[in-house]
């Protein structure tokens, strides 16, 4: 479980392909000073393990479901990344609940600065905005955000000086690619109240 608060801002090293999946390697000292095999952190909103610490890094397995479901496979080595080490107990609760568990691919779809924020539209793939309401959360490359507006295949988030600047947020372009996680809770309820869901 994570909170969606970005505790640093990495860098994708080499993605070696092994059929299907692969082994990405993250540059991230903060997050890998305690890391241990097995651990799991948040690469843009993404939960995966660790396999090997390395120095200032880590390097983590990624199967061929976690290709397919969001964009990881689309790093290149340089490319920045947001991490977030696993809540803790004792961890605060800054955001709100994240699997890291990613519901789809969205796009960056237009980007309207202000004086010290910056109003950023998002693609929101079919089925997913029943999840989204103004003033909800969503996890946009493992962080967390407030809703501003949402249509049926779209919403809108403002992004704080903080956010523009500590995570990749702030440097996606219109058509960059990003990992969405709608709120959990929203599903639960879903599904306690019709029975199914699709």
């Amino acid at each position: 479980m994570f909170t969606g608060i970005v505790e640093e801002l990495g860098e994708a090293g080499r993605l070696d392909w092994h059929g299907d999946g692969g082994v990405l390697a993250v540059r991230g000292p903060l997050v890998a000073a305690d890391a241990r095999h097995g651990d799991s952190i948040a690469v843009n909103g993404v939960c995966l393990t660790v396999v090997d610490v390395d120095g200032e890094g880590f390097t983590v397995d990624v199967m061929k479901e976690t290709f397919d479901r969001s964009s990881l496979g689309t790093l290149a080595p340089g490319d920045p990344v947001n991490l977030e080490r696993a809540a803790t107990l004792a961890t605060r609760l800054g955001g709100h609940l994240v699997q890291g568990h990613v519901d789809g691919v969205g796009a960056v779809l237009a980007r309207d600065p202000g004086d010290r924020w910056e109003d950023v539209t998002f693609s929101l793939p079919p089925g997913l905005s029943r999840y989204l309401v103004e003033k909800g959360s969503i996890t946009v490359d493992g962080v967390s955000l407030t809703v501003v507006s949402v249509t049926d295949d779209s919403f809108a988030v403002s992004l704080i000086p903080t956010t523009l600047a500590a995570t990749t947020l702030g440097h996606k372009q219109v058509g960059a690619l990003v990992n969405l996680e709608v709120d959990v809770i929203a599903k639960y309820v879903e599904k306690m109240v019709t029975g199914v869901r699709s």
